[in-house]
Order: C-alpha cells, then sequence, then structure tokens
C-alpha cells in the first residue's frame, strides 16, 4: 500500500508501549507467584501452567499472525492483539476462580502473537534507514528490556496495590498505544487474488508448535524418556517433514521457506533463538544461590540489576556500531561478552563475598552483550527481507525468540537437574548449567560467523555491484 507517510516519535511511542503490555501481562504475573496463589487459593502446579499458556499460545500462533498482517494490515492486527489484551486483562482482574485466569492468559497469548510481528512490520514499513535503526533500537527498549522492567514495576504494583492492578496498568499503557497508533496509515503487501490462505499449512504448524512448547516445557515434569515426550519429539519430527513438503509445493504456502536463502537473515534469526536460549542462565544463577547459598528471591534478583541497566544501556551503542561496521562486529562482540559474562559465573566453588561480586560482573558483562545485539540483529533480519514479507519474516523472527526462550530454561533447568541427583553436589550442578549456556552462545557465534559477511548488510533486493560501487566510492 503506498503512501507518503513517514514514522514519528508518536507513533514510535505508541509501538513501545504495545511491546510493553507483552511483558506486562507475560513477565511481571511469573514474578507474583505466591501473592496469586494465595489470592485465588489455586494449587502451584495449576497455577504455573495457566501461566505458561500466554507464551505457548503466542510461539504457536506468532508467525501465523505475522503472516496475516501482510494480508489484511498491519495496524489492522497490531489493533487486534491490543483489543484482545485490554479483553484478556480484565479476565484476570476480574477473575476469582481458574477458569477465567486460563481464559485470560490463552487470550493474552493472541495478543502478544499479533502485537510483536505486526509493531516490528509497521517499523519496516514507515522508517527508513538510520531512522529505522534508531525505531528498532527503541522497539528493542521493549522487547529486550522489557522483561526486567515490567518484572520490577510488576512486584512494585503488586506489593502496594495488589497482583490484579497490575492489568489495570497493563490496560491504560494499552489504550494510550491505541491512541497513539491510531492516525498511522494502513501498512499491508499487494495480494495476488488467485492466491488463497494456506489453511492446511497453518493447521499442521500449529500442531508442530505445540508438540514443540510441550516437549521443551513440560519434558522434565513427565520424564525425558516418557512416551509423552517422546511422542511430541515424533510429531515434531513427522510434522515437520510434512509441513516442509506441503510449504514448499504450494505457491502461498503458509510460510515463504524461501525467505531462508537469506544468509542474513537466517543468521540473524538463529543466533537470535540461541542467544534468547542463554536466559536459562538467569534461572540456574538464581535458583543456586537461593537454594545453595541462601539468598532471598529480592536479593537474588538485586545481582541481575546490573543486566537489566546494561541492556537498557547499550541498545543504542549497538544500533551506532552497526551504522558504522555493519552488524557482524557488534554480533560477534555481543557473543564474546556473553561468554565472559556467564564464564564468571561458573566458579561457583568460590566463598560468598567473592562469588557475589563475580555473579554481579558477570550479569554485567552479559547484559552488556545482550544489549549490543538486540538492534543489529533485528534489522538484519527483517530490513533484508521483501516489503512483502516483513510481517511474515517478523513473526519468524520473534518465534525463534519464544522457542529459544522456552528451549534455554528447559535444558538449562533439565542440565542443573540431572547433574544435582547424579552427584549431589549443587556447586558442580549450577557450573554445569551455567556452561549449557555458553555452548548456546558458542553456536550463535557459529551461525552469525558462517551467515552474515563482513561489512554492511545488503538489503532486500540490492544488487551486489551496486553494493561494491558504493562502497568503492566511499
Amino acid at each position: 500500500m503506498e503512501t507518503s507517510y513517514k514514522g514519528n516519535n508518536k507513533m514510535l511511542t505508541g509501538i513501545v508501549f504495545g511491546v510493553l503490555t507483552y511483558w506486562l501481562f507475560s513477565q511481571s504475573l511469573i514474578n507474583v507467584i505466591p501473592e496469586v496463589q494465595k489470592d485465588m487459593g489455586i494449587s502451584l502446579g495449576l497455577l504455573n501452567t495457566a501461566i505458561s499458556l500466554t507464551g505457548l499460545f503466542c510461539g504457536m500462533f506468532v508467525v501465523a499472525a505475522g503472516g496475516l498482517s501482510d494480508r489484511i494490515g498491519r495496524k489492522k492486527i497490531t489493533m487486534l492483539g491490543l483489543v484482545l489484551n485490554i479483553i484478556g486483562s480484565l479476565c484476570l482482574i476480574l477473575a476469582h476462580g481458574t477458569i477465567l485466569l486460563i481464559i485470560g492468559r490463552i487470550i493474552q497469548g493472541f495478543s502478544a502473537a499479533c502485537i510483536m510481528p505486526a509493531t516490528l512490520a509497521l517499523v519496516k514499513s514507515y522508517f527508513d534507514g538510520a531512522d529505522r535503526q534508531r525505531a528498532l533500537s527503541y522497539w528493542s527498549f521493549g522487547s529486550w528490556g522489557g522483561g526486567g522492567i515490567c518484572s520490577f514495576a510488576g512486584g512494585f504494583i503488586s506489593t502496594y496495590l495488589g497482583w490484579r492492578y497490575i492489568f489495570v496498568f497493563s490496560i491504560v499503557i494499552t489504550l494510550l498505544s491505541m491512541l497513539l497508533v491510531k492516525e498511522v496509515p494502513e501498512s499491508k503487501a499487494k495480494q495476488n487474488n488467485s492466491a488463497k490462505f494456506d489453511f492446511v499449512g497453518m493447521i499442521v504448524f500449529i500442531f508442530v508448535m505445540l508438540a514443540l512448547e510441550l516437549g521443551i516445557t513440560r519434558g522434565e515434569e513427565f520424564g525425558w524418556t516418557s512416551p509423552i515426550t517422546l511422542s511430541c519429539l515424533g510429531v515434531v519430527v513427522i510434522g515437520g517433514a510434512l509441513f516442509l513438503k506441503i510449504v514448499s509445493s504450494k505457491a502461498n504456502g503458509f510460510i515463504d521457506i524461501s525467505i531462508f536463502k537469506n544468509k542474513y537473515f537466517t543468521g540473524a534469526t538463529v543466533s537470535n533463538l540461541l542467544l534468547n536460549a542463554v536466559a536459562g542462565a538467569l534461572i540456574v544463577a538464581n535458583t543456586y544461590v537461593q537454594v545453595a547459598r541462601g539468598y532471598s528471591s529480592f536479593q537474588s534478583g538485586l545481582l541481575s540489576l546490573g543486566y537489566l541497566v546494561c541492556v537498557l544501556a547499550m541498545i543504542r551503542v549497538g544500533e551506532k556500531l552497526l551504522q558504522k561496521h555493519g552488524p557482524r562486529k557488534p554480533m560477534i562482540l555481543s557473543c564474546i561478552l556473553v561468554v565472559a559474562g556467564i564464564a564468571l559465573m561458573t566458579f561457583t566453588f568460590l566463598p560468598n563475598t567473592m562469588y557475589t561480586i563475580l555473579v554481579v560482573i558477570g550479569f554485567t558483562i552479559y547484559g552488556i552483550g545482550l544489549g549490543l545485539y538486540a538492534t543489529p540483529s533485528t534489522d538484519t533480519a527483517i530490513d533484508n527481507v521483501p516489503a512483502a514479507k516483513a510481517g511474515e519474516a517478523a513473526g519468524i523472527y520473534k518465534m525463534s525468540s519464544t522457542i529459544g526462550g522456552s528451549m534455554g530454561l528447559a535444558i538449562s533447568i533439565a542440565v542443573y537437574s540431572i547433574v544435582e541427583k547424579v552427584g549431589g553436589n549443587l556447586e558442580v550442578a549450577a557450573s554445569a548449567g551455567l556452561i549449557t549456556n555458553i555452548l548456546f552462545t558458542v553456536l550463535a557465534f557459529v551461525a552469525i560467523v558462517s551467515n552474515i559477511p563482513k561489512g554492511h548488510v545488503l538489503k532486500a533486493g540490492q544488487n551486489i555491484v551496486t553494493e561494491l560501487k558504493e562502497r568503492k566510492a566511499q
């Protein structure tokens, strides 16, 4: 859809507010579990299941929502996601039993699936060049830094007003987001009227994602070799092969797998999956210091405060490095810093004071690394795909974040638990769990080095000869 509209700060603020609503209703609830359980009188297992539903449904439908945003409009899908958040938040505010709680969390999963890729596609549509990279930095404030921001905000709101007020604030921010993006023109791809939507591909994809999420998030509870977990693995392998066959045979497949022929997009998406998996280091370190060293949840949270501050502080620095050096150098540097930060936390044999200092420094370096990575990765992923595929590519990129986070948490906890049970030593178990996250980062490094060439990223449709001439001219 052609328009002379250019993105501005008003639109960008609305988009950031929209992204923050995801973290307010997703991350905040994780940090107030005791209060919710006491208030509602439900079992911890049922509450954890309800909480996980948002991530599960977001992961299943985020690519579908991104693809639909290309077809029917990115602004429409963004607004739909914001409306769904209001409905889901109202369900939680009014919930006094499990039914409304579960319904609200599912609706919020759909909301997140709509908001994340559609807002990213809007940024691609209405910002260009350095302005787009700046806009992506602010989008990353909400996406990468939102978890930490809303974790502290949610704890504060819950302590002084009650946990339900978290969702009152979420509704307020959602309404502000809707007001700020109201005047943004619609953006969607030109459609081939003869092409029908690939419902078969979408259904198969949803079943594969459901099996993958269940296998990853509940594998330890079911047992990694249990019939349920193995069945999930079978569905992922067989269903994944069937899905590839379906989308490859259609001109308008649910996912255009030709996107992955672009090495820039592949490198950014695969490394994004793996660096989101490194979130497992947070839960391993926090669990270890609470169980083995007697820290309270508040004290363990303070250890990672430097992580939150540095992620937010370094996002714009990553943007400047991207503009000066291209995406490869800052993304490689980020992997080196993340490895260094986690490595410091593996010295679990040290006494309390010394280990605490290393953990604080480690989390800080880790946060610097992720902050530097955020904008170069996001820009490389969405700025190098055709405009008609912006929503779909954004959905795939954000799906990699969701899968990566779930995978990292599940594998890290599994390694920690298995080593503890076998050896009975919490120090060794924590080190093993943290080393697992170092391996994730090394694999991310390999994905970056093998896919993203040196120099500035080659934009979608740009001819390599033109690119070389521009470099010589410079």
